[in-house]
């Protein structure tokens, strides 16, 4: 189990920290003509409940033509800092126990 738990960990900060690398992009060039912000969409990854994986798409609306929502960017940015917080904890927690399992072995 602990080892599945930090491959699950593993994705989970990769995803967050690429969803907020998407939101920080967008937020910087959001006054840039013609720039088109992105979205991060979460997916899990294959096989079912190996991780997750993140794929970015385009939004429909250019930046100057109110196709990015500040207020929803931030939001995103905080949702991604938890998740990946968590994903941390996740491992922390995940070396605790095989560091048990291996102190109890020996």
């Amino acid at each position: 189990m602990g080892i599945n738990a930090l491959g699950a960990g593993h994705s989970g900060l990769n995803a967050n920290q690429q969803a907020l690398n998407v939101e920080g992009h967008s937020i910087a060039n959001m006054s840039t003509a013609g720039f088109r912000p992105q979205r991060a969409q979460f997916n899990e990854a294959n096989p079912a409940g190996s991780g997750v994986t993140l794929s970015v798409e385009g939004r429909s609306l250019a930046a100057n033509e109110d196709g990015l929502d500040v207020a929803t960017s931030l939001t995103n940015s905080l949702t991604y800092k938890a998740g990946f917080e968590l994903a941390a904890q996740v491992i922390k927690m995940a070396d605790e126990r095989i560091g048990t399992l291996i102190d109890i072995s020996a």
